[in-house]
């Protein structure tokens, strides 16, 4: 990683979890700078990834998985029908729209996580041939999911970036410092 995540306050375990979740989100943003929609919308190599698109995935991703913990409906769930929407930008939708949505999806995770009354308590995963029949997982859980789910593709995006115009993270990062 070419950034350093904030030390949380001492003992603040929501607060280390919230800025390591940053921290990754910080690095697909940054893969963006510089860019038009369409050079992010390409797809530089023999994976169907792009850069809008993953921005758009990660975005839906973590707010699916905001609403399970909340145990509320998610007006962006996806399905086998509509999955591959996923990871591309669709219609009217941009990657300015797309990062706009998605501040708001980190807003309201971090607001959320903040307030749970403890990182301990559990919701339920759905039904789905990869959960176990009546699973729960925890507030750490979900934070620490986010954490693997953000880095994961902060990875593709530093690569797919890098093959576009060979800016590497380092630059970017110097980019987005002025």
């Amino acid at each position: 990683m070419v950034t350093h995540v904030p030390s949380e306050t001492y003992g603040d375990e929501r607060g280390a979890l919230i800025n390591f979740v940053e921290a990754q989100r910080g690095g697909l943003r940054r893969a963006l700078i510089g860019l038009t929609d369409e050079q992010a919308a390409s797809r530089p190599s023999a994976s169907g990834l792009s850069l809008s698109g993953l921005v758009k995935h990660v975005a839906e991703t973590e707010l699916n998985w905001l609403r399970m913990a909340q145990q509320r409906p998610n007006d962006k769930q996806r399905d086998q029908s509509n999955w591959h929407e996923s990871f591309v930008l669709i219609g009217d939708e941009t990657v300015e729209g797309m990062l706009a949505f998605w501040a708001e999806v980190a807003v309201e995770t971090e607001e959320f996580i903040r307030k749970v009354p403890s990182l301990d308590d559990t919701f339920p995963l759905p039904a789905a041939p990869w959960f176990p029949k009546d699973g729960r997982v925890s507030m750490r859980w979900l934070m620490m999911h986010l954490v693997e789910e953000m880095a994961r593709h902060a990875g593709h995006a530093d690569i797919i970036r890098e093959s576009l115009d060979g800016k590497t993270a380092f630059e970017l990062v110097a980019l987005a410092n002025g």
